[in-house]
């Protein structure tokens, strides 16, 4: 069993360090009982002069115990809770009134209930490390900080000033949690302790060090108190913004606003306490909740964890890398690379475009150094791992090449003829595409068993996703070695089997479709606009078109049918493939960057193109649940039929693809997840509902009717 280890020195300063199971330390039934002991032995210590926490893991302590949380179902489980971080708040009370220097010596990362123990002690020092966070995410859970948080970051720094951490769930490396005034110091990971006790011991008997702001008599919250004139404007326009944001989805971010606001407002210190642990306790029994902490922790831990990496094959990292192509994906798997330590050769048609490609990188990095994350001397190091060149030689030797050229297949067999002998033994090759399928174009390769798909997403630097897509004579050891590199630069893998469009194109694309089809139909264009984005999609489903643009659309389309790999006979919305072809052949309405589609651009911003007036029907209107759930369940059936078919390897990879790769709602937790509380027989019989009414493309698919027959959820 882990523990709390208890050591007094010479000089009566006791360090506490956090060594519970696992591999890190949680705020779980565990903490709370050994952090109850040391308090009570701490409270009975006559001759105690000072306390320091610190831990023995890479981390000082991470959030609360989520599978306690996800597992919450009934009002007794509400109850427990409550009771539950009531007791950790009153711990946290006995530290902040015991008469001698409590100090936080942070070796690792404290986020969540780490940083609310962290706040319940007079001084904060952080080791100087490049992988040290501080901050409160429960937000991104669809959760509250529900162990003083909240109400300490507000007398800590205002409302104002405790936003960003406490409703958006920013995290900071030390030194900006300095400048915001979170902690007091950094200082290297080898004078941690040396500090903390330094601190510890010059602060005994004063007074103003061993009280905490907010138990300083005439203490006021900085900026004042949330119904000061400033503060209300604030507060009005921090909510419109957040409804703006959320769309009224997520409730997390409302009750956190709500406890802040009467954290500086009506309540003393002790009742808002009480009141952030009430409005805590319900989120976890909410469904959002619940959708975002199985997805986007269990599932997101899963996926990166290797679930779908071979098993048995050796880790490796990528030395050198080769990328054919330095547009826009190019250049951006070149910065990820180059940023992970990778040796890169970046090819072009000509050594200005190639030159271009590696100027990108030098781009990024300006920003950097202008913000002062980034020093100049680092930027030069990073662009001295990129070597531009529209040579093949420099290629050669390469243990991977990503070939990531214009999308079409004679071109991308034409680069592999040209390249692929260039690649080291045993070196293997992939094929940055969105829709082409991965076995077709392997047969051009000297060995298929060494060729994969990378689909990577952009921006490549910002996207988080990466769709590897097995061929059917990729090996496993190409497969582990993919998934290797992914992870070596950062980004989240799921694992795919080949088809036309793979996963998230596929499912993308139909969310697409659902939308032209809409506006084919005679809906009012901006109905169809207004609705997506109240589903939770961070873009309405028109613009995000335009921004795509229909000709691709269009043009995939046809290139599909013309290589035998879709039979317009069997096209699930002709209505919005006509209407497609219309716009773009007829109308030129190619999207955004060719001049608009559904949209006029122009310098006071956009408006809808008055030729859309053409497919309106006066009078024709379908109940708004109806277009939301058109929107909604295109792509979850889609979703179903690609795991019914093979395509996807787990439910994992389904749920955390399409909410990184594609915009899926942040609060369904991914396509497959929103079946699940949604509810697999209800969401089942209203598919048979949309089908009657708009189509068999929404009929349920065989997957779902057998997970209905016996209620079972997608896992």
């Amino acid at each position: 069993m882990g523990q709390f280890v208890y050591e007094k020195d010479a000089d009566g300063v006791v360090t506490i360090t956090i060594d519970l199971d696992g591999a890190v330390n949680t705020v779980g039934e565990e903490f709370l009982l050994g952090l109850e002991e040391v308090v009570t032995k701490l409270k009975a210590d006559s001759d105690l002069q000072g306390v320091i926490f610190t831990s023995a893991k890479d981390t000082f302590v991470a959030g609360g115990d989520l599978e306690k949380l996800l597992a919450a179902e009934t009002e007794e489980d509400v109850k427990e809770l409550y009771d539950y971080v009531q007791s950790f708040k009153a711990l946290q009370r006995d530290l902040e009134k015991l008469p001698v220097p409590v100090a936080a010596a942070i070796n690792g990362s404290a986020l969540g209930g780490g940083l609310e123990l962290c706040l319940a002690c007079n001084y904060r020092v952080a080791a100087d490390r490049h992988d040290l966070r501080v901050g409160l995410p429960e937000v991104g859970l669809g959760l509250m900080p529900g162990a003083g948080g909240c109400v300490r970051m507000v007398y800590l720094l205002g409302v104002q000033g405790a936003m960003p951490y406490c409703i958006e769930g920013k995290q900071l490396r030390p030194q900006q949690a300095v400048d915001a005034g979170i902690i007091h110091k950094v200082v290297s990971a080898d004078e941690l302790l040396a500090d903390a006790k330094a601190w510890v011991l010059g602060a005994r008997g004063n007074k103003d060090l061993l009280t905490q702001p907010w138990d300083t008599k005439g203490y006021r919250v900085p900026g004042g108190i949330s119904n000061a004139p400033k503060n209300l404007a604030m507060i009005s326009g921090g909510t419109a913004m957040m409804f703006q944001k959320t769309r009224g989805l997520m409730p997390a971010p409302a009750r956190i606003l709500d406890v802040m606001v009467e954290a500086a407002g009506r309540l003393d210190f002790e009742s808002a306490l009480r009141y952030e642990s009430r409005r805590f306790v319900g989120l976890p029994l909410l469904p959002e909740t619940k959708n975002m902490i199985a997805s986007l922790f269990f599932g997101l831990n899963k996926v990166n964890g290797g679930a779908s990496r071979p098993k048995g094959v050796p880790k490796s990292k990528v030395k050198r890398v080769g990328i054919l192509g330095a547009g826009m994906m190019g250049q951006g798997i070149a910065y990820c690379a180059a940023v992970a330590g990778i040796d890169v050769v970046l090819k072009d048609i000509s050594l200005q475009a190639a030159e271009k490609g590696k100027a990108y990188t030098a781009k990024l990095f300006d920003k950097k150094v202008a913000r002062g994350h980034k020093t100049e001397a680092e930027k030069e190091e990073i662009l001295a791992r990129i070597t531009a060149t529209d040579q093949k030689e420099p290629l050669e030797g390469c243990d991977l090449i990503i070939e990531a050229v214009f999308e079409r297949i004679d071109i991308k067999d034409k680069v592999l003829a040209e390249h692929q002998e260039l690649l080291a033994e045993g070196g293997i090759w992939a094929s940055n595409t969105s829709t082409l399928p991965i076995t077709r174009l392997s047969q051009s390769s000297n060995n298929a068993a060494k060729f994969i798909g990378m689909h990577f997403f952009s921006p490549v630097d910002k996207m988080p996703l990466l769709e590897i897509v097995v061929g059917e004579e990729t090996s496993d050891e190409t497969l582990a070695r993919s998934f290797d590199f992914a992870r070596q630069i950062k980004k989240t893998p799921i694992v795919v089997n080949d088809s036309v469009g793979f996963y998230t194109s596929r499912t993308f694309g139909s969310k697409l479709e659902e939308a032209a089809q809409l506006v084919a139909e005679g809906i009012e264009p901006m109905m169809v606009e207004n609705l997506s984005r109240a589903t939770g999609l961070p873009t309405g489903l028109l613009s995000l078109h335009d921004e795509v643009s229909l000709s691709l659309t269009r043009d995939v389309y046809e290139t599909q049918v013309e290589m035998g790999l879709r039979d317009p006979k069997d096209d699930a919305t002709p209505a919005a493939r006509e209407f497609l072809h219309e716009m773009v052949g007829k109308h030129d309405r190619k999207g955004k960057a060719h001049g608009g589609g559904y949209f006029d651009y122009g310098s006071d911003g956009k408006r809808l193109w008055d030729g859309l007036s053409a497919w309106r029907k006066e009078g024709h209107a379908i109940p708004d649940q109806d277009v939301k759930d058109r929107i909604i369940f295109r792509a979850v059936i889609e979703s179903l039929v690609v795991l019914e078919e093979g395509v996807l390897r787990s439910v994992a990879d389904a749920n955390i693809g399409s909410i990184m790769g594609i915009g899926a709602p942040v609060q369904t937790g991914g396509y497959l997840q929103y079946v699940n509380t949604y509810g697999v027989q209800r969401f089942k019989d209203r598919c048979d509902e949309l089908a009657a009414a708009y189509g068999e493309r929404f009929a349920p698919p065989a997957i779902l009717q057998e997970h209905a027959a016996d209620n079972r959820p997608f896992v």
